[in-house]
C-alpha cells in the first residue's frame, strides 16, 4: 500500500511540476500588466511571433494597450510599446533589469561562444579605444584602403564606361562584408619583393569565398536563434560554425598583416584573462558576425532608395562631390580615385540623414533584458506597473517609434531629409507637443547600445560616398517596386529582402 502512495504522490508532483512549466498556474498579479498566455501551453505565441513579430506585437498592442505581457516559447515577455517609457527601462540598473542574460544565451546558441565575466568588459574597453576617436580614425582608412582594393582597383588602370549588371543586394553585401573583413582581421602578407598586387589578389579571392560561407551561416541564423532548424540544415550550421572557427583561428589571424587593434588587443586580453583558444576562435567568429551582419543589407536599401528616389540620389551625390572638392579631389577623366577620410565623412548631413532614414524603415531589433528583481515601472501617463522577477521585458522600437505615424510623418514613406534641418542641423521629433529621446534606435539604447555602431556608420556611408562619386548608378527596370521584407528576420537587426533587384553600374568618366 505504501509503494501505491509513493508512486501516486510521486506520479501528481510530476504532473504538477509539468503544468508549472507549462504555464498554468500563472495569473496576473496586483498591479502587474495585462497577462495574456495563449492557447498552447508553454509554446503560447511563440508560433504566431515567429511567423511575424510585428503584426503579432500591433495586435496585442491593440488589444492590451502600450504595455503587456505574453507567453512565448516558456518564457514570459512584458512588451513596453510606449516611447516616453523608454528612458525608464533604459537607464534601469543592471542589477534589476540586465540585457546580458538574453545576449549570452543568443551567443551560445548560434556562436557556441560561452562568455566569461571578463568578455563584456573586454568588448567595451577595446571598442571605445579603437571604433572611436582616434582609433576610429586608424580603421576608417584601413576600411577606406580595403574598398581600393575590391571596389576602385580596375579605374585607376584606366576602365572603359561600360555598363555592368549585377543583383544589388548580393552586391552590396559582398564588398561591404568584404571590405569590414579585411580591415578588422588583416590582409595577406606580400611573399617578397614585388607581390604587392599578388598579395592583393588573394584578398579579393579568399575575402569573397568567406563571403560566400557566410552567407550560407546568415540564412540559417534566425531559425538557429530559436533552435528551430531541421536536422539537415543543423548539421550544415555546425559544419559552417567548425569552418569559420577554422578560418578565424589564433593561428591564422596571426599570419595576417594590418590587423585591426580592436581584433589583436581583444584576443590577447581574452588569452591573457585564460580563455582557451578553442573558444577565442569562437569569439572570433562571433565579432565577425556583429560586425559585418548588418551593414551590408543596410548598403542595399540605402542605395536602393536613393535609385528609387531621383531628387535624392542628386542632393546626396552633389554633397559628396562637394566635399571631394573641398578636400582638393575632384572626380574626372584621367583623375585618380578618392581618398576619403574620416573628417569628409563628418561633414555629410544629407547622406547622414539617408542613412539614418533608410535604418528607421528596415532596423527592426528586439531589445530584450531579463528581470533580475521585482521592479517597479512607471508609464508616462503615470501608471504604474510590477515587473516580476525572472520574466523579460521587451521593446520593438520599430512599431513604438520608427514607424509611428504620430512621431514620424506618413512613416511608410523614404524621406532622405527627415532627420535634417534646412542649415545642416539635426532635427527634433515630438509627439503630443512633447519632445522625444528616442525617435530611431537601430543600434539599441543605453548600456547595451552597439559598442562598433560608430564605425558601422562610418563603413557604410564610405561605401556610398565611393559608389556615388565614381559610378553612374540606375535600376535595371526603374519601375520596379521594392521588394518587401524577410519578416522571418524580425528582430535581428537590418531586415533583408524577399528578392533581389538587379542595377547597372559604370565609370562616371
Amino acid at each position: 500500500m505504501e509503494l501505491w502512495v509513493i508512486l501516486l504522490c510521486t506520479l501528481v508532483s510530476s504532473l504538477l511540476g509539468g503544468l508549472y512549466v507549462l504555464g498554468v498556474f500563472r495569473r496576473q498579479r496586483p498591479n502587474e500588466p495585462p497577462l495574456d498566455k495563449g492557447t498552447i501551453p508553454w509554446l503560447g505565441y511563440l508560433l504566431e511571433f515567429r511567423k511575424d513579430s510585428s503584426e503579432f506585437l500591433k495586435r496585442m498592442q491593440s488589444k492590451h494597450g502600450d504595455v503587456f505581457t505574453v507567453l512565448i516559447g516558456g518564457c514570459y515577455f512584458t512588451f513596453v510599446m510606449d516611447p516616453f517609457s523608454f528612458g525608464t527601462i533604459v537607464k534601469e540598473s543592471r542589477s534589476k533589469l540586465d540585457f546580458r542574460t538574453s545576449a549570452t544565451q543568443l551567443v551560445v546558441q548560434v556562436f557556441g561562444y560561452k562568455p566569461t565575466k571578463a568578455t563584456h568588459n573586454i568588448v567595451h574597453i577595446s571598442s571605445t579605444k579603437h571604433l572611436m576617436g582616434d582609433g576610429l580614425t586608424v580603421l576608417t582608412q584601413a576600411t577606406m584602403e580595403s574598398f581600393r582594393k575590391l571596389l576602385l582597383f580596375n579605374l585607376s588602370s584606366g576602365a572603359k564606361r561600360v555598363w555592368q549588371e549585377e543583383n544589388l543586394f548580393h552586391y552590396c553585401y559582398n564588398i561591404v562584408f568584404r571590405a569590414g573583413y579585411l580591415a578588422l582581421y588583416g590582409t595577406e602578407p606580400p611573399r617578397g619583393a614585388g607581390n604587392k598586387e599578388k598579395a592583393e589578389e588573394q584578398d579579393r579571392l579568399h575575402s569573397n569565398q568567406l563571403f560566400q560561407e557566410f552567407r550560407k551561416y546568415d540564412r540559417l541564423f534566425p531559425r538557429l536563434a530559436f533552435a528551430l532548424l531541421p536536422p539537415k540544415d543543423k548539421r550544415e550550421a555546425e559544419r559552417l560554425k567548425r569552418h569559420f572557427w577554422n578560418m578565424l583561428s589564433v593561428k591564422k589571424v596571426w599570419q595576417k598583416d594590418n590587423i585591426s587593434g580592436w581584433i589583436s588587443d581583444q584576443e590577447k586580453l581574452l588569452a591573457e584573462n585564460g580563455v582557451p583558444e578553442y573558444m577565442r576562435e569562437r569569439f572570433m567568429f562571433m565579432l565577425l558576425w556583429a560586425s559585418q551582419g548588418n551593414t551590408g543589407p543596410t548598403a542595399f536599401w540605402l542605395l536602393l532608395y536613393l535609385l528609387k528616389h531621383p531628387e535624392a540620389l542628386k542632393a546626396v551625390r552633389d554633397e559628396v562631390d562637394k566635399v571631394s572638392r573641398e578636400s582638393g579631389q575632384e572626380v574626372k577623366a584621367g583623375s585618380p580615385p578618392v581618398t576619403v577620410t574620416r573628417d569628409m565623412l563628418n561633414q555629410t548631413p544629407l547622406l547622414d540623414s539617408a542613412l539614418e532614414e533608410t535604418l528607421r524603415l528596415v532596423a527592426a531589433p528586439l531589445l530584450v533584458r531579463a528581470v533580475l528583481e521585482d521592479t517597479s515601472l512607471r508609464t508616462s501617463s503615470g501608471t504604474e506597473f510590477t515587473l516580476r522577477r525572472g520574466d523579460r521585458v521587451a521593446l520593438f522600437p520599430h512599431i513604438s517609434v520608427q514607424m509611428n505615424p504620430e512621431i514620424h510623418e506618413e512613416p511608410h514613406k523614404f524621406k532622405y531629409d527627415r532627420f535634417v534641418n534646412p542649415d545642416g542641423t539635426r532635427k527634433d521629433f515630438y509627439r503630443n507637443g512633447k519632445k522625444l529621446k528616442f525617435v530611431s534606435m537601430p543600434w539599441g539604447a543605453g548600456v547595451s547600445t552597439c559598442p562598433g555602431h560608430f564605425f558601422a556608420t562610418a563603413e557604410m556611408k564610405l561605401f556610398v560616398f565611393l559608389m556615388l562619386s565614381h559610378f553612374d548608378l540606375e535600376l535595371v527596370n526603374e519601375e520596379e517596386e521594392i521588394p518587401a521584407i524577410d519578416i522571418s528576420r524580425w528582430g535581428f537587426g537590418t531586415m533583408q529582402p524577399v528578392r533581389d533587384v538587379r542595377f547597372r553600374y559604370r565609370p562616371r568618366f
